[in-house]
């Protein structure tokens, strides 16, 4: 059980301190209900290249970094479709020092319009790089353009595309971050070796006095139902055919998002897994094969992906594919099977809450889904999983209609 306390400051700002006497350090972790999402269709990439901006300094601090690392501490961040989250440690006598770093930067952040032009270059460069250069880049860009028409999941958190990037200016960075990081849309967590009382002091202190922004409701266009199954190919200059298959499933906080997080597992969890000892290892049709949801928390998807084996044909990799698939919708699992995912998860759960700050960062997750507390409960969610409700779940999504299937085959020549 991790026992934890929270408040909210007069400004809205959500804070949870848990103590762990067990070390030395403190961490920090500050969560915007903020992510790509939040972005005008037409010019994705703004909370990301915010994201890069916040480290540029602020009004009183001209770099953000230097201090930190001089008080001992270490940080990261991070956005995705859903948020942009901040993290760090720092040894616990020391920790006054982060609360002054954040709340500086949540206050008034030091944007200029050669900062941002400096970090639209590294973004654009991380944007050649991760999507461009490298081989298979180019899926997710492919593959969620395919399975949403009109919800923002349809581009990545990088942004649509570099043009996008290449005309964010000053101004509509400003913009988003006074829509944005408001502290009625933050949540604070510290997780360490401090007393809950003096954190919240310090809480108030640092957080306290920082003006509430008016934040408008979040209203984001609702995905309709796939009726239709969809599906493009393209050729890239790549070693090999690939299979990406996504089927549209709930949101995180629906009941059956714990089935399908089992369900994949049971596909792909390691050598164990179904789709890998049929298919990869029996049949010799994939090199490498992969199943998992994207835990979205709006309706997210379910993904297979695999790599096939050169000389074999794609139609018959996809068909054998499906047989495995629809085992699962015929209940043909066993107990020792549903045990096995159950307890990795389980362990895995357990290991990743010894860690302070993989505990910081849950806490806030968890409280934006509804309730911290969510932190000591899910395990059990994960052990009310039946084989019955992993055959129900299989029936109602992995649908054929409800699937959009990319072919991404090799223009090499054969060898």
């Amino acid at each position: 059980m991790i026992e934890f306390r929270k408040f909210i400051l007069n400004n809205g700002l959500r804070v949870i301190v848990h103590e762990d006497r067990s070390t030395p350090l403190v961490a920090m972790n500050i969560l915007y209900d903020a992510g790509s999402k939040d972005e005008d269709p037409d010019l994705t990439g703004l909370a990301h290249l915010l994201e890069h901006l916040m480290y540029g300094g602020s009004a009183n601090i001209p770099e953000y970094d230097t201090p930190l690392q001089l008080a001992g501490g270490d940080n990261n961040a991070f956005t995705n479709n859903d948020i942009t989250n901040y993290y760090l440690t720092i040894p616990s006598e020391n920790i006054e020092t982060a609360f002054w770093l954040e709340s500086d930067r949540m206050l008034d952040p030091d944007f200029t319009q050669k900062k941002t032009e400096i970090q639209k270059n590294v973004v654009i460069e991380e944007f050649r790089q991760r999507y461009l250069n490298q081989p298979y880049g180019d899926v997710m860009l492919i593959l969620r353009s395919l399975a949403y028409t009109i919800h923002p999941y349809r581009w990545p958190t990088i942004g649509m595309d570099i043009s996008h990037i290449e005309k964010i200016t000053n101004e509509n960075v400003r913009q988003f971050f006074n829509r944005n990081y408001a502290p009625q849309k933050a949540i604070l967590s510290i997780t360490g070796n401090i007393d809950a009382a003096w954190a919240f002091n310090l809480a108030d202190k640092w957080f306290g006095s920082i003006p509430g922004r008016h934040v408008n409701a979040r209203i984001l266009p609702r995905e309709p139902e796939q009726e239709k199954a969809r599906e493009i190919t393209v050729r890239r200059n790549v070693p090999s055919d690939a299979l990406y298959k996504a089927w549209h499933i709930g949101p995180r906080t629906a009941d059956d998002f714990y089935t399908l997080d089992l369900l994949t597992d049971l596909l792909a969890g390691g050598e164990s897994g179904r789709l890998y000892n049929r298919l990869v290892r029996n049949l010799n049709l994939f090199s490498e094969i992969n199943a998992y949801i994207t835990s979205d928390f709006d309706p997210g998807l379910a993904v297979i992906s695999g790599k096939i084996m050169k000389g074999v044909d794609i139609e018959t990799a996809e068909n054998e594919l499906i047989k495995v698939v629809d085992e699962l919708k015929d209940g043909a699992v066993s107990d020792t099977e549903m045990e096995k995912v159950r307890n990795r998860y389980e362990t895995s759960t357990v290991l990743s809450n010894t860690n302070i700050l993989h505990k910081a960062m849950n806490l806030c997750i968890y409280e934006l889904l509804g309730n911290a507390d969510m932190i000591n409960t899910d395990v059990a969610r994960y052990r009310k999983v039946t084989k019955q409700m992993v055959s129900e779940s299989a029936i109602r999504y992995f649908r054929p209609a409800n699937c959009s299937t990319l072919y991404y085959l090799s223009d090499k020549p054969a060898e």
